[in-house]
């Protein structure tokens, strides 16, 4: 049996809660490995609604769950997600949560620093969630981060803190802002790591061994293709690589270990904050997409921007981001429409192109050209067969497998989790 990947492949908020919830009863274990505590899942099961950040979506189904050390990691964002859940009857403990032990940590100068950064940068904004993730990853790969387990050697941290307040007191300094107190963070991190420690451990060892003793291994993608660090529009990006081939790095498990991996794609395109967006409809269509899809940020609030179906850029996020196979959701969203179209290139200067450009004036410059399919009336919410679906419907769906050049695995048709139409397993591949 395969093991599978979950990434998003447009802009992130693509429904990839659910599908991770639906596939993790089948899993063995449930692997986040990458981002933070920006990524949003929603999880509708039966009348509850779980709203997770930072958790694996398979938390919830009892599933043993593990944050990866491709994550980075707020301790206190951990702790609030965890009363959160158990305050739902949600039971975690260390024997169904576990962290990497080289997690590099989130802390609170980072918030700052995501903060500042933002509101000195006018029309350059980014549009982050203001969580301190960059500014986390920035030092890991400077070599100076704190990391889980560091919480457990605390009073080892002297130089270490030093390279660390170095690069930041500069920083602060020229925003205005006083110098890190040393003593005040090392006291919140004594505080916080008695509740973070339990759950620690090298889960690299842990995967290895479900890996050999042949248990199927679910990773989970925060984001989506669109927002890798590389391959996403720059630089409205997060700062991790979003694509499958980080499940690898960002687990401890090597390459050969990811197998299916499951690409999750709206119906349609929507996009949270800044960047170039082709298809977005600034008009009654988009609003009425919007509202029936309730496309408001999980994490943010912030009200979702929304297009057309772009299969152009889904094309792309599933070359460089080794999908096999994509879970369409929220076709029920497009229920009621006369007519449905798909972006099926872009016009650049009078030069047509079938690829997405790197440069952002390029990339704010293109105009969709659209291909028009007939709409349904008929209601496709809750089908969880072919059979359910109208005509219209169908072909839809098989004019995007064609253009985007990779099949269509799944279809969910409702927030919950059976109805989902499967047509191939990813866990049999």
């Amino acid at each position: 049996m395969a093991n599978v990947a979950v990434i998003g492949a447009q802009w992130g908020d693509e429904g990839k809660g659910k599908i991770v919830d639906w596939l993790a009863e089948r899993a063995d274990v449930v692997v986040r490995f990458q981002g933070g505590h920006n990524a949003g899942h929603t999880l509708v099961v039966g009348n509850m609604v779980y709203k997770l950040s930072l958790l694996p979506s398979g938390i919830v189904r009892g599933t043993p769950s593990v944050i990866g050390n491709g994550v980075v990691l707020d301790p206190w964002a951990l702790k609030a997600e965890v009363e959160k859940l158990r305050g739902q009857d949600v039971t975690i403990t260390p024997d169904t949560l576990m962290v990497a032990d080289n997690c590099a940590l989130i802390l609170p100068f980072h918030r700052d620093l995501d903060a500042l950064r933002e509101d000195a940068s006018g029309d350059g904004k980014i549009g982050t969630t203001r969580r301190g993730i960059g500014p986390a990853y920035e030092d890991k790969v400077g070599r100076r981060a704190i990391r889980v387990c560091d919480l457990a050697h605390l009073d080892d941290l002297g130089p270490q803190m030093d390279r660390l307040t170095a690069h930041h007191d500069a920083l602060r300094t020229g925003f205005g802002e006083p110098p890190i107190d040393r003593a005040a963070l090392i006291e919140q991190l004594r505080e916080i790591a008695s509740f973070v420690l339990p759950y620690a451990q090298p889960v690299w060892r842990m995967l290895g061994d479900a890996r050999s003793a042949g248990k199927r291994i679910l990773f989970e993608g925060a984001q989506g293709v669109l927002l890798d660090v590389d391959h996403g529009t720059y630089p409205f990006v997060t700062s991790s690589n979003t694509i499958a081939g980080t499940a690898a790095g960002g687990s401890g498990l090597g390459p050969s270990a990811v197998g299916f991996v499951l690409g999750i794609a709206k119906a349609y395109t929507t996009r949270v904050g800044s960047g170039p967006f082709p298809t977005e409809l600034a008009d009654a269509t988009g609003e009425r997409l919007g509202e029936r899809g309730h496309e408001f940020g999980t994490v943010t609030g912030r009200k979702r921007r929304c297009g057309w179906f772009d299969a152009v850029l889904v094309r792309q996020s599933a070359a460089v981001g080794g999908i096999t196979g994509i879970a369409l959701t929220k076709i029920d969203v497009l229920d009621g429409f006369d007519e449905v179209k798909i972006c099926i290139g872009y016009r650049l200067n009078g030069i047509e192109l079938d690829y997405f450009p790197a440069h952002y004036a390029d990339q704010s410059g293109v105009e969709p050209i659209y291909e028009t399919l007939p709409g349904w009336q008929e209601s496709t919410a809750g089908a969880r067969s072919w059979a359910d679906l109208p005509a219209a419907a169908i072909k839809y769906i098989k004019r995007i497998e064609e253009l985007i050049r990779c099949p269509v695995a799944l279809v969910s048709t409702s927030p919950e989790r059976e109805d989902t139409i499967l047509v191939r397993d990813p866990f049999a591949d």
